[in-house]
């Protein structure tokens, strides 16, 4: 198509609707239908929303299942803007007898971003270590389709996804096009098939018939173009495989996202008049700049998640791989987390940027595994709120502060690394949850097997080595 052809040229919207009533009643296939309450999967929906409509109520057999991911760090706005018409389809839809239900998805606790970054202390996400979209929103949703195929044998997968998009978007949606269908395989789940009925269509089509056909639902299109010109924004999609951008930059997406160098749609709404979000850009600016490389050293630590340390390089002690944030810059983290929290609900007090279950999630882990006998997070919690949480009792914790001072002002007399008798102890602590002897030895030599020097003595340690290795490299003496 050229700059100035619509779609509608050569397909006229009955005709559009035609095939998709076609490819409803082709097979016995539910549908899923993935929405994420921006414009393509607005007019996905809408546009299967018109098609069935006309149909005969006996022929609308089989279910239609609408999904919105939310990872539960999404920009407020979007969430609401995604809630209040995920409730309209659902409730016109029941009114109307149609097969459509809908379905909000999270992520487990324990995959949830606080729960991950503050929790296990994993660094904000970046280009080459995206590790939140495979937690937060590729696993709720494929577990939702998944189970769909476990139900009914197989699903198709309809997605808001334009080839004018880009021209990798174009190249993996006709990699898996099955030849003489309208449907394609989907690139790692068994058994699904994905129908893009937008694949062919330009923005300017999308707007043009969302602009021109009012929402079925009792959504209002208009406003949906205003939020976008607002935000400067492009559409965050439902994401079920990994070759989907990051949603950050200039689309809709995660508040928190540092995958990209500046949120430039949190700072346009901010600058069309939702001040109140300063707060929460100003922590997504300081989550970003550790990711600087001065900055590396000062809250990760010289460690892996394992324990052990990893050279990047055999040069000097800048090629120290860094691990997780320190347990100390997490306190800073979930204390400036909370104050923001406090700062935004002025403007909304339902606003919840961390919830009290991922609070206890992550004070389990670091009572379990960064050895946090002082028990920090209700302090912190009341700190920076002023209030206090149902804290869950905790039946396994029989240390406390006052154990944490005697062991180290013991472990500085005999010389001993605090952090290591830390682990044996919380170890040996844990022993009864395993389920043998041969278990019990193998977490005991795991913690044997971490590094517990300090980091100036691994410094030394590598630079002795290096200096050993240019020794025996050099001529031999006569």
């Amino acid at each position: 198509m050229t700059a100035t052809t619509s779609i509608f040229d050569t397909r006229p919207v009955p005709t559009i609707y035609r095939e998709i009533r076609d490819l409803y009643l082709a097979n016995g296939m539910p549908w899923v239908i993935g929405y994420s309450g921006g414009k393509d999967s607005t007019v996905s929906l809408q546009l299967i929303w018109m098609a069935l409509r006309e149909m005969p109520r006996e022929q609308l057999t089989k279910p239609i299942y609408v999904i919105a991911t939310d990872t539960l760090v999404e920009t407020p706005l979007i969430v609401d803007h995604v809630n209040q018409n995920l409730g309209r389809i659902g409730r016109v839809a029941r009114q109307l007898g149609l097969p459509i239900t809908v379905h909000r998805l999270t992520p487990a606790v324990t995959d949830s971003f606080w729960v991950n970054l503050i929790g296990r202390g994993y660094p904000a996400p970046h280009s080459r270590f995206r590790w939140c979209t495979e937690r937060m929103k590729i696993k709720p949703a494929d577990k939702f389709i998944l189970d769909r195929v476990a139900q009914h044998g197989e699903v198709v997968l309809v997605l808001g996804q334009r080839r004018a998009e880009s021209a990798t978007r174009a190249q993996v949606m006709d990699e898996y096009r099955i030849t003489g269908s309208l449907l394609s395989r989907h690139s790692t789940l068994p058994r699904a098939y994905v129908y893009t009925p937008i694949g062919d269509f330009s923005t300017d089509d999308v707007w043009s018939y969302l602009l021109n056909v009012p929402s079925p639902w009792g959504g209002n299109n208009r406003d949906l173009a205003s939020l976008y010109r607002s935000a400067q924004s492009g559409e965050c999609p439902l994401v079920v495989d990994l070759s989907t951008p990051s949603c950050g930059g200039s689309r809709f997406g995660c508040w928190v996202c540092t995958v990209v160098e500046r949120d430039r749609s949190m700072e346009a709404l901010i600058d069309n008049g939702e001040e109140w979000m300063v707060p929460m850009l100003e922590f997504r600016d300081f989550l970003a700049e550790t990711q600087q490389p001065e900055r590396r050293k000062e809250v990760r630590d010289y460690r892996r998640r394992d324990g052990r340390v990893h050279l990047s390089t055999k040069s000097q002690a800048e090629s120290l791989t860094r691990g997780p944030y320190t347990l100390a810059f997490r306190k800073e983290l979930l204390e400036r987390l909370l104050r923001v929290q406090v700062q935004v609900r002025q403007h909304d007090p339902t606003l919840t940027l961390i919830s009290a279950e991922e609070l206890f999630e992550i004070r389990r882990l670091w009572r379990v595994e960064a050895q946090d006998w002082e028990d920090s997070i209700p302090a912190i919690y009341r700190r920076a709120t002023g209030q206090e949480l149902a804290w869950p009792r905790d039946d396994g914790a029989i240390f406390g502060a006052e154990e944490h001072g005697l062991l180290a002002q013991m472990c500085a007399e005999e010389e001993l690394p605090l952090d290591l008798m830390l682990a044996l102890i919380e170890s040996q602590r844990q022993q009864t949850a395993l389920s043998n002897r041969a278990a019990v030895h193998a977490r005991i030599e795991g913690v044997l097997r971490s590094e517990w020097r300090s980091e100036s003595e691994v410094i030394s340690a590598i630079e002795l080595h290096q200096q050993r290795l240019g020794q025996l490299d050099g001529p031999l003496a006569g």
